[in-house]
């Protein structure tokens, strides 16, 4: 079941079993594996969400992300080298507005993903609201404070974490985690309207075959579909 946004919750204290500290330990290990060949590569990427903050759970996943728009073709070819298989390969539009991505998956529960055009800020800003952390602070075992999917604010302590609800704090919360207000309403928005009316489908979702490139998918897509083509004019490759 899909962790549920709190309206409302006190500040609570959260101490760490050994389970889950061995739990985190394992999935930035296996981070690390998948950011070092990018890293040495100059593709600069980070890891975003539980494994940046720390409050992983059994379901945590990995999901190293490239952020700026670069060849398709250089970043899995990269992987390989480094004897990570991509295994799935697709394309992902959540909205009109948004930019559309490419998700390698190596399997469900490691993938890489990148933009196919470039974000906007409130885009770019997704990341640091929920956390995000480079290869070096993986390395240092830094974590970072970030939002969850319950819109509960996770401040990293020696023990565990402290967790509090950002709903009627965005202004304070903006500053903390230094994005704009824009992304913190954005984010509340959406995450409350899905607890309201479920999980909606996204704009466009389009698993590529094995002689296909993101790029001449991305192309084909613009040519079919106009909010494509003026999502891709608007701001560029």
């Amino acid at each position: 079941m899909a962790k549920k946004p709190l309206k409302h919750a006190d500040r609570v204290k959260v101490v760490y079993n050994q389970n889950r500290w061995k739990r985190l330990e394992e999935l930035r290990s296996e981070a690390i594996e998948m950011m070092d060949p990018l890293k040495k590569a100059n593709l600069p990427c980070m890891v975003h969400g539980s494994i940046a903050r720390g409050d992983v759970s059994a379901k945590s996943d990995i999901d190293v992300f490239v952020s700026n728009p670069l060849s398709s073709f250089i970043i899995e070819s990269t992987l390989e080298r480094a004897g990570l298989a991509v295994d799935r390969r697709i394309l992902v539009q959540a909205t009109p507005s948004y930019a559309a991505k490419g998700y390698m998956e190596l399997d469900p529960q490691r993938v890489v993903s990148f933009p196919l055009m470039k974000l906007r800020l409130v885009e770019r800003d997704f990341y640091r609201f929920g956390g995000e952390a480079t290869l070096q602070m993986l390395r240092s075992n830094q974590r970072v404070i970030g939002v969850d999917k319950r819109l509960m604010l996770i401040e990293p302590t020696a023990q565990g974490h402290v967790e509090s609800s950002i709903v009627g704090r965005e202004n304070m919360v903006a500053k903390l985690l230094n994005v704009s207000v824009e992304t913190v309403l954005d984010r509340v928005h959406a995450l409350l309207r899905r607890d309201e009316v479920g999980r909606t489908g996204v704009f466009i979702e389009r698993e590529l075959g094995p002689e296909e490139t993101f790029e001449m998918v991305l192309k084909q897509l613009a040519d079919e579909n106009p909010a494509v083509r003026r999502r891709l004019k608007l701001f560029g490759e």
